[in-house]
């Protein structure tokens, strides 16, 4: 078990701790409904430090990047960030993950925890461009401020003009009285907002400061539970659930980040699905009778044969309904598709929905 710089705060504000990707982290403080709710409307604190982040250095640092990557990365400029994934050789995804371009021979990766030493290896053993590759994971510290009142918060902390910073990009500055801090204007929740990063050795100052800040905001600090029913929320793919090591990126509706205007790993299968058309799709579904999907749930037609599975669902506290998202056979894909979720033995009615659900 690993544990994050800011553990012991997090058990002394009374958070339930559970073991998630190999970490001690907080899943819930004291209300998940309040704590979603606080982000939707106000600002909430996520502590994510378990993630993972790789330096990669050198003239050809584009090149392994390219060669890797399904998104194209030739598009970054310098203080850009990109959302894209790492293609297997078997069809499927090893991880999504984030890229940021420091300068044209500097870029800087953040991955999935659980995904961290098998994201570093699958990286070096492609690395034949002589990049200089540093894993900083156990030294960096990553606080996600979301919600619309986190620039108001943030704002109050640093001479950086947040106001300014477009999505999905990101600036290094002093704030809270702590240099070179990445403010990253990116987050998985689809409520705004900034994602942090520091040295372990600067968390609990950023923390406090952020938190004093907030006060008039009724800010609140975050768990994965509530992290996890805001990015299904807004259809945001989740590692293990919506995507794996057997999925591709097009079958999951993820051809916006993979692009065919250079080679990278196992770039012709893809293209296959793409020019051919896939056999399933992920697709998001609102509960029509009441029923809580849940991940591997079977998938039914109205005649109770099986045409899918739910990879993620929840009790949705935004809209006080399930939801969910899962793969289906194409001909059950479109929106207003009737289906059955199979809850308990029974086929629960739900029907196909555009993402996001709000």
């Amino acid at each position: 078990m690993k544990y994050v710089a800011l553990n012991d705060l997090h058990a002394s504000l009374g958070a339930k701790m559970i073991e998630f990707a190999g970490y001690n982290m907080p899943v819930l403080y004291n209300n998940l409904i309040q704590e979603h709710l606080a982000v939707r409307n106000s600002v909430g604190v996520f502590d994510v430090s378990h993630m993972g982040e790789f330096m990669l250095k050198g003239e050809k640092a584009l090149d392994l990047i390219q060669l890797v990557t399904s998104n194209d990365a030739s598009k970054l400029t310098d203080g850009k960030v990109q959302y894209s994934c790492l293609p297997n050789n078997e069809g499927g995804i090893v991880d999504d993950l984030l890229v940021y371009r420091y300068s044209a021979t500097e870029y800087y990766l953040v991955v999935n925890a659980s995904n961290i030493e098998k994201d570093w290896n699958w990286i070096s053993q492609h690395n034949t461009f002589g990049v200089e590759m540093i894993n900083m994971s156990d030294d960096m510290s990553l606080l996600a401020v979301q919600g619309p009142n986190a620039l108001a918060t943030l704002q109050k902390l640093t001479e950086v003009n947040l106001s300014e910073m477009e999505y999905y990009t990101f600036k290094m500055g002093d704030l809270a009285g702590i240099k070179d801090v990445i403010i990253s204007n990116t987050g998985y929740t689809g409520a705004g907002g900034f994602e942090l990063y520091v040295a372990n050795g600067d968390v609990r100052k950023l923390w406090d400061a952020v938190f004093e800040a907030g006060k008039e905001f009724n800010i609140m600090p975050t768990g994965l539970g509530a992290r996890d029913t805001l990015r299904l929320e807004k259809g945001f793919c989740l590692y293990g659930h919506d995507i794996n090591d057997t999925t591709s990126p097009i079958e999951a509706g993820l051809g916006w980040i993979t692009k065919f205007t250079k080679p990278f790993v196992n770039h012709e299968f893809h293209k296959a699905i793409k020019e051919n058309g896939p056999t399933k799709k992920l697709v998001g579904f609102e509960m029509i009778d009441r029923g809580i999907p849940r991940q591997y749930y079977a998938i039914k037609d109205a005649e109770g044969n099986v045409i899918g599975e739910v990879t993620s669902g929840t009790q949705s506290p935004s809209l006080n309904k399930g939801i969910g998202m899962g793969y289906v056979a194409v001909s059950h894909s479109k929106v207003d598709s009737e289906i059955f979720i199979d809850i308990r033995e029974k086929g629960i009615k739900a029907k196909v929905v555009k993402l996001p659900f709000l």
